[in-house]
């Protein structure tokens, strides 16, 4: 498949219980994509999250979370226990994935697109890196890649530019 004919909903990638899943199943609605980690300062945005999606869900809105330990090993769990702890410290009833890289190498390729897509500030520089946990990705309802927030924008500041892409048909 050629390069420029790659969408968001091509790829797939693993649920904490192993499950694999398209991320075509997410067609047609808005996303925001996440790195996330269980032993980070940024880590209480997972409350700001789960808060957005409760707020937005009913609407057609899904969080999609991802754990990494590439940046300071603040992943370290095993998927049953990251999965815990999402549940038990924050009430997380958005998916979250299994631990990926989102650099180098290994990292998955849907974050290589998400990265090509918007490769943030300076992002020609170091390839659309991922600068820490917690950087947010949101995707329009046709699969769009509209805007890359850094790890330290609150949740809660996204939720004008959510429900602009929610109001859209």
């Amino acid at each position: 498949m050629a390069e420029s004919r790659v969408s968001l909903y091509d790829f797939s990638a693993s649920l904490l219980d192993g499950t694999q899943i398209g991320l075509d199943h997410f067609a047609g609605r808005v996303l925001l994509i996440v790195n996330t980690a269980s032993q980070c300062g940024f880590t209480p945005q997972y409350s700001g999250l789960e808060a957005l999606y409760r707020a937005h869900r009913d609407r057609g809105f899904e969080v999609l979370a991802f754990p990494s330990n590439q940046f300071g090993h603040q992943e370290p769990g095993t998927a049953q226990e990251i999965g815990a702890f999402c549940s038990k410290n924050y009430g997380v009833s958005f998916p979250v994935f299994s631990k990926i890289d989102v650099n180098g190498a290994h990292a998955h390729p849907l974050y290589r697109f998400l990265k090509k897509q918007q490769p943030g500030l300076l992002g020609f520089l170091g390839a659309g890196r991922i600068p820490w946990n917690f950087t947010k990705f949101l995707v329009a309802r046709d699969g769009k890649v509209v805007a890359r927030y850094a790890p330290s924008t609150d949740p809660k500041a996204l939720a004008p530019a959510i429900e602009r892409l929610l109001a859209k048909s």
